[in-house]
């Protein structure tokens, strides 16, 4: 089982390290995105965006504090979800159901991400290929 845990672990945090690194390095794209959406300072949001979904995701990672960072990247995906990829207020057909698409993916990940958060807390993070043990715990 604790194999099953790190793998589990690796597959989850491939996408958010691959997102962290399109918000870091895209931040021009990311920043005008976010500012059509209506959100102030939209550069700025994508490079803090990018800076959490990369802490977040080495911490579940590598288990540093692996509950915390469970618990911080799903917060992070439901904020993203509504306020991003709010697909209720698109007109456009085909807008719509873009941001349908990213609007579910963010909250089937935000469940993962609680997922991942209770197996830290029920462990204690010890034992399962982590560094620190649970933070919260």
């Amino acid at each position: 089982m604790e194999a099953i845990f790190l793998i589990s672990r690796i597959l989850f945090v491939l996408l958010l390290l691959g997102s962290a690194f399109g918000h870091l390095t895209q931040a021009d794209a990311m920043g005008g995105y976010a500012s059509s959406k209506g959100l102030p300072n939209g550069k700025v949001l994508a490079r803090v965006s990018g800076v959490a979904l990369l802490v977040g995701g080495l911490s579940i990672l590598l288990g540093i504090f692996g509950d915390a960072g469970s618990l911080g990247i799903a917060v992070l995906l439901l904020i993203m979800a509504v306020t991003m990829h709010a697909f209720w207020k698109e007109t456009d057909a085909q807008a719509k159901q873009m941001e349908m698409i990213s609007f579910n993916k963010d909250v089937a990940l935000a469940g993962g991400a609680l997922a991942m958060y209770v197996l830290f807390y029920l462990t204690d993070g010890y034992g399962y290929f982590t560094i620190t043990g649970a933070l919260f715990n």
